[in-house]
């Protein structure tokens, strides 16, 4: 351990529940060693952590979404004199090959949680004048790029006079957080209601290790946005859904100012879109119920967003007529009929086609919805050949929220398929005990304003 060096890891603070989970995932993907210097709160948005060396955090900082950015650390502490008599005792061995006339440089400040005006920010800088920097000033595109960070805690409303913490280093590399623009669903070619955002679809695909080559597949696909994800780290990827007209874009539009569909409008036009048509493989019109893959064919990931039936429908093929039969004269036009799959089903079915269809080491990552009040690990969906290795929580209302679950297949199935403890109905009792909403109450008092009325002229006439 005497060969690694410290870094500030700064993060965004954004889903700071996942940020944890998909470090390590990647870490244990990589095979990278990261020690933490000292551990950190959920709510600070950095940590001091020690690699053996550099590369080894720019491989890591390649694939981190939740990262701004990663600094090699020059000196740091909960007071600014003691900053910088650090500063001034860094080893000038480390420090001088990036002060060199050939090379040009800037010093960043910022300031958490905090406003300062561009010229107090001026003067923070001026007091680093003893740095033995020889080289020019490069503000658009310098060789070496120094960062001071004063950190004033995470309430902006009430920030100390003092910063609780500063740091000073050398910048090392920046996150993944471009991708998340450049993926944005703003300017996606084919969305719907429940596209998922970029920023989880790239977090589920990082906690699911996604390499270059791997086979992935989603079995509620929807409008493909996990598709995208998962193919951004060279995944080839496959998707299935039972939604026949979403799958050939025939759907409602989402967008607000949309009247109708495009004729192209497809989950392949997504992957067009970005370059990735070459890790497309296909989408299918599918109930997950009906397997249709072969019983040696595995995946290397499985990454979904199962349906709640709260914005989408948790459905199968399926009747509840007794001996029915179709004419064979109306088979070739038929539409399947559709009946309920009930959530623990649903999830029942998902664990054990992933531990017939997941690899040895392979992961599934999914949603699941809870009720906060009764939530219990107890209830989540288990599978004796499957490990839950994260179980991250994502806060809807005051009420539900749904985990980020991800396991890793340990062992393939035997007789024995694993416990199907049941899991709460919770579209019924969202329905249950959903709060009305204000269209709703203006809905009520309105006819509870109209049968008043009536009720008046009925007895004044």
């Amino acid at each position: 351990m005497s060969n690694f060096k410290t870094y500030l890891l700064w993060f965004a603070q954004d889903h700071i529940n996942f940020r944890r989970e998909e470090i390590n995932s990647l870490l244990n993907l990589l095979k990278i060693e990261m020690t933490f210097l000292e551990e950190p709160t959920l709510e600070q948005p950095y940590w001091l952590v020690k690699f053996s060396n550099e590369n080894d955090l720019k491989t890591l900082s390649n694939r981190l979404v939740s990262l701004k950015y990663a600094l090699e650390l020059w000196g740091y502490s909960d007071n600014i004199p003691d900053l910088h008599r650090e500063v001034q005792n860094y080893p000038k061995s480390l420090m001088l090959p990036y002060m060199s006339a050939e090379k040009t440089f800037k010093i960043d400040v910022e300031t958490f949680c905090k406003h300062f005006t561009q010229k107090e920010k001026v003067d923070k800088l001026e007091t680093f004048n003893y740095l033995p920097v020889e080289g020019k000033v490069n503000l658009k595109n310098p060789d070496v790029v120094f960062n001071y960070i004063e950190f004033y805690g995470v309430d902006p409303k009430s920030p100390p006079e003092k910063p609780y913490m500063v740091f000073f280093g050398r910048w090392i590399a920046n996150g993944l957080r471009s991708l998340i623009n450049q993926l944005s669903l703003k300017t996606r070619k084919f969305i719907g209601n429940t596209s998922m955002d970029p920023q989880l679809s790239l977090l589920m695909a990082n906690q699911a290790k996604i390499q270059e080559g791997d086979i992935i597949l989603d079995p509620f696909v929807g409008t493909g946005s996990l598709l995208v994800a998962a193919a951004q780290f060279g995944g080839y990827v496959y998707g299935a859904d039972i939604d026949y007209l979403m799958l050939h874009g025939r759907t409602r539009p989402s967008r607000i100012k949309q009247t109708k569909r495009s004729d192209d409008e497809s989950v392949k036009a997504n992957m067009i879109q970005y370059n990735l048509e070459d890790k497309y493989l296909d989408v299918l019109v599918n109930d997950f119920t009906i397997c249709y893959w072969k019983e040696n064919f595995l995946f290397d990931a499985i990454i979904t967003d199962p349906p709640y039936g709260i914005r989408e429908a948790t459905e199968k093929i399926g009747t509840a007529k007794s001996n029915y039969t179709i004419s064979e004269e109306h088979l070739a036009t038929h539409i399947p009929a559709k009946v309920d799959y009930g959530l623990s089903n649903l999830y029942h079915d998902l664990l054990n086609f992933c531990v017939k269809h997941l690899k040895i080491g392979g992961r599934l990552v999914c949603w699941f919805p809870v009720y906060r009040d009764d939530y219990d690990e107890n209830c989540l969906p288990t599978n004796d050949c499957l490990i839950l290795k994260a179980n991250s929580e994502q806060i809807l209302n005051k009420h539900t929220s749904r985990r980020l679950l991800t396991y890793e297949k340990i062992k393939d199935a035997s007789d024995f398929q694993g416990l199907k403890n049941e899991i709460m109905d919770f579209r019924a009792k969202y329905y249950d005990t959903r709060e009305e909403t204000r269209r709703e109450k203006r809905l009520r008092d309105a006819n509870i304003r109209d049968k008043n009325w009536k009720e008046y002229l009925e007895k004044n006439n």
